[in-house]
């Protein structure tokens, strides 16, 4: 098969490099990729918000199957494009990306689905808003309605913490996302993320994980798009897992497919877990980054014929084989990040990792410059390892992390923490 994905991070990476395994894959393209990806595919540079240029450089290259990544095309209606085309796609319509790119139509959904979640308001008017927070007194979580690259949530501790947020989603520095805003309750627990295949019926857990969020260790600093995961989660007992299946997924799922708007892709559920019950946080319709890193680890090459299945609607004829593995991912950002950082920084000591099953440093924001990595973001590398427990995969990523030789980078040193 010719196969094309669509994106530039640790998970685009991630997903080439175990696709890469199955004898299936005969060509690998990724658009754009970055410098990592490019040492195992090829990468092109196309506009990938684009669904017609996408469609024209698939019939041009004969390509068979088309992944998208991030959340950008997805809610662009990428998908949908590339469908009209006549080509086999993973990844949600336009319609049922709704599910991450609106947070006020995932509640309503929930609502009708009866699917436990946080109780909320929604509002256009800031002063509506206000209102509704001094009401309700905090903490109270602010989240902007739209596509925020994972940032726009304030977990307010203080009322004034929460007006302020409301004053900055009204003044735009959310760009489009904050025109409107959802302030929802305050969930306490634990927090998991559970990953789902669906193809509009049939659905296919495909693991458990757990991120870190904050920007430093012991989880203080601003929020990021994620900092380390690790996979399983152990908060994900069998019974939790078959709660959020039952109350949460499949119920969506289903008024989903009422709606005339099924679901097709990976539902990634962002669980919160207290006294054994869990509620749902959000949803996002692609792979969690960083938390793909560590899926892709210990499924290999057979992620290829599950998201085949998950295109061609034939789910319900295969099942993910888990090896009794953990991984373990440590994200390398730039110094400055989430804030404001330095690109074109060169990174050294990457020729002497290892690159195997266990082993493998997958590139989110780099840059070839005259033959030398350097930083083109702000998360910029993703060390991963895989062992027989957590603590073997987390002793393996911290030793890989000291080998890296990147003076602008940082990251924490307290990934697992909660499972170690």
């Amino acid at each position: 098969m010719n196969i094309l994905i669509l994106g530039s991070g640790g998970r685009e990476h991630s997903l080439a490099w175990a696709i890469k395994q199955n004898p299936k894959c005969d060509r690998l393209i990724v658009a754009p990729g970055n410098a990592g990806i490019a040492a195992i595919a090829e990468c092109a540079d196309i506009n990938i918000l684009d669904g017609g240029a996408v469609a024209t450089f698939a019939e041009e290259n004969a390509i068979d199957f088309v992944i998208i990544g991030p959340e950008a095309p997805l809610a662009a209606g990428v998908a949908d494009r590339l469908r009209q085309a006549g080509l086999l796609v993973f990844g949600p319509s336009q319609e049922a990306a709704q599910l991450e790119a609106s947070k006020s139509f995932t509640k309503a959904v929930c609502d009708a689905a009866d699917a436990p979640t946080a109780a909320y308001g929604h509002f256009t008017d800031a002063d509506a808003a206000r209102a509704y927070i001094r009401e309700q007194g905090a903490p109270i979580v602010v989240k902007a309605d739209g596509l925020a690259a994972g940032k726009g949530v304030i977990v307010a501790m203080t009322e004034g913490e929460a007006l302020a947020a409301i004053d900055d989603m009204f003044d735009g520095s959310f760009g489009d996302a904050g025109a409107e805003v959802v302030v929802e309750e305050f969930m306490d627990g634990e927090e998991a993320s559970f990953f789902v295949l669906c193809d509009g019926k049939t659905i296919l857990p495909v693991g458990t994980a757990q991120d870190h969020k904050r920007a430093y260790d012991g989880d203080t600093g601003p929020n990021t798009g994620g900092m380390g995961a690790y996979s399983p989660a152990p908060v994900m007992t069998d019974e939790i897992t078959q709660k959020a299946l039952d109350e949460i997924i499949r119920p969506t799922m289903d008024e989903m497919r009422k709606r005339g708007t099924p679901f097709q892709g990976v539902l990634f559920c962002g669980l919160m877990i207290q006294n054994g019950q869990p509620r749902l946080v959000e949803y996002n319709v692609r792979f969690g980054d960083p938390e793909c890193q560590c899926l892709m680890m210990r499924l290999g090459g057979q992620i290829l014929d599950l998201l085949q299945a998950c295109a061609e609607e034939r789910l319900a004829e295969v099942q993910a084989n888990w090896a009794d593995d953990h991984a373990l991912t440590i994200v390398m950002a730039a110094k400055g990040y989430p804030g404001n950082y330095a690109k074109g920084t060169v990174i050294k000591g990457l020729d002497e990792q290892p690159e195997d099953s266990f082993h493998m440093v997958f590139h989110a924001g780099t840059v070839e410059i005259d033959g030398q990595i350097a930083s083109s973001g702000g998360r910029v590398l993703n060390i991963t390892a895989r062992g027989h427990d957590l603590a073997e995969a987390h002793e393996k990523a911290y030793a890989m992390a000291q080998n890296i030789d990147w003076e602008d980078g940082f990251y924490r040193s307290d990934i697992g923490w909660r499972a170690l």
